[in-house]
């Protein structure tokens, strides 16, 4: 028994230095993603303008990075606009409380392009520690580095926004496994508008869609759920699900036509839109329609075609439940 007692215990003391071992290797060697280039974009008004598009209508970085009022429907800006601030906290289901960051000169002005470039693109910021994809740089890792240099010239030119922003804070174990999130960026080139359902892909990939239409866990994406619907959203007026977007005709938008689809996003840039007041317990979202209503109509025909591609999923996703 006592040679039993022996063996257990030098099992357990090597699993805990495996383990304390394992902990300090993904604290002080991760994230991995080399240095940040050396890089000088240039800001010429092509970039900006396509940058502009891109950060507002597609990529929507000026979503989560500005204020947006959660007293009307989906929530549209209100102000703050580059200045950071807006929680992702536990609350809202995420694994800690996390911070959209200061992206105007204000906040961004001792970085240098590579800087941003890196933190766009692989997630680890100028500091070297890594950040939560809640900003998903898995996706903008996949862009094209020149629609990426666009981003970057048009956050350039935003008006400096004197906000100071606190600092993220991840709760255990994700506060060890956020240093695992960050990976190297695999650009690709943009393909051709010709190529519709390719092109649908690319600007899939830089909307994120994927990333809030699948099931989450502890940051990262469930295999198996893409475009599947069903992540949670805590709200001030309840619990929000995302819809099936898969080609799945019962559950998803594989009957949807591509006028309707696009229709669904034009609607909310019509000039007599105007965002309703939403009550406390009622149906609000956190797409930012007001946003994607920009994108232009050729843009999101070829999302839908790249949607009606999307290996279909049966998911029934109740998307709201007031709360109590």
């Amino acid at each position: 028994m006592k040679k039993f007692f022996k063996i257990f215990g030098v099992i357990l003391l090597l699993l805990i230095i495996l383990v304390a071992g394992a902990g300090i290797y993904v604290k002080s060697a991760l994230p991995n993603v080399g240095e940040p280039p050396v890089l000088t974009i240039e800001k010429t008004p092509a970039r900006i303008e396509r940058g502009k598009y891109l950060a507002n209508h597609v990529s929507v970085c000026m979503d989560c990075h500005s204020t947006r009022d959660w007293n009307y429907f989906a929530a549209p800006l209100s102000g703050n606009f580059g200045g950071g601030g807006e929680k992702f906290s536990a609350e809202m289901g995420f694994p800690g409380n996390f911070y959209a960051r200061n992206i105007t000169p204000y906040a961004l002005a001792n970085w240098t392009d590579g800087e941003i470039f890196r933190a766009v693109t692989t997630g680890v910021s100028k500091n070297g520690n890594a950040l939560f994809p809640v900003m998903p740089y898995h996706g903008f890792g996949q862009m094209d580095q020149e629609d990426i240099y666009s981003i970057i010239a048009y956050v350039r030119t935003l008006e400096p926004v004197k906000n100071e922003v606190p600092e993220s804070v991840a709760d255990f174990p994700v506060s060890i496994l956020l240093n695992t999130m960050p990976s190297k960026a695999t650009f690709t080139k943009m393909p051709a508008e010709t190529d519709q359902i390719a092109y649908g892909k690319y600007l899939v990939t830089a909307a994120s869609c994927v990333e809030c239409h699948s099931k989450m866990e502890k940051g990262a994406r469930v295999e198996g759920t893409d475009f599947g619907g069903g992540m949670e959203f805590k709200i001030p007026t309840g619990t929000l699900r995302s819809p099936n977007i898969t080609s799945d005709k019962a559950t998803g938008i594989g009957s949807w036509t591509e006028e309707g689809f696009v229709k669904r996003f034009k609607t909310y840039a019509d000039s007599s839109y105007k965002p309703h007041r939403v009550g406390p317990k009622e149906f609000n979202t956190v797409m930012p329609w007001n946003m994607y209503a920009g994108m232009k109509e050729s843009d999101l025909k070829a999302i839908y075609a790249y949607l009606q591609t999307v290996r279909p999923l049966t998911n029934v996703v109740t998307k709201f439940e007031p709360i109590p």
